[in-house]
């Protein structure tokens, strides 16, 4: 079920773009390429008896942007990052160290801009999917990888510093439910919410 919400979401976001690309077949079709050194920041969470905390870290971001009319764009991304989930519940402390990659697809709004800077906000849908690195000492045996759905909003600039090079700040939030990784004793059916800002550079063609 939950899976079948993930394809639904990440679909959803496309399809609604699909149209909107047809009616743009007139506009110049600028498209972007963009490289992000981010932060992942994830809020504290208590479910079920248990009080889940996940360790600050950092990672990049990649995506792949094109302008469908002067006002609105598609945006697809992958993201990685490493953390650790510390799980803790009445029995003890569980730690579970994971790599975490980002698929997400998001509709975005070009805000008035300046011949320097274009604002833009956006949001979407797509996936987290929480890989367990069963390093010792950080990890619990039986932890499976699991996907979770994601909601994603945010906004930011890209200073134009070329006529095909930019700066992006960027600023991500995620909404999602925290993983167990299949473990019912790490099952907390809490949802929670991670902050990625983000700087990096994009190329326009």
């Amino acid at each position: 079920m939950e899976n079948t919400v993930l394809v639904a979401s990440f679909l959803g976001a496309l399809l609604l773009a699909a149209p909107l690309a047809v009616q743009a077949q007139d506009e110049s079709r600028v498209q972007e390429i963009a490289i992000q050194g981010t932060g992942f920041f994830t809020k504290n969470s208590n479910g079920n008896g248990m009080t889940q905390h996940s360790t600050d870290t950092g990672g990049f971001l990649a995506g792949y942007r094109i302008h469908l009319t002067r006002w609105l764009a598609a945006d697809g991304t992958y993201g990685y990052i490493r953390n650790t989930q510390q799980n803790f519940t009445p029995i003890g402390r569980f730690a579970v160290q994971s790599n975490v990659n980002q698929i997400m697809g998001a509709l975005v709004a070009n805000l008035p801009s300046t011949p320097r800077v274009e604002p833009y906000v956006l949001a979407g849908a797509g996936a987290l999917v929480f890989d367990p690195t069963e390093k010792e000492g950080v990890s619990v045996m039986g932890a499976d990888t699991q996907t979770r759905a994601a909601f994603v909003y945010g906004g930011g600039a890209n200073y134009h510093m070329f006529p095909h090079v930019s700066l992006r700040l960027e600023y991500r939030g995620y909404a999602y439910r925290r993983p167990n990784f299949g473990l019912n004793f790490l099952n907390s059916e809490a949802f929670t919410h991670t902050a990625q800002p983000s700087a990096g550079v994009v190329f326009r063609y």
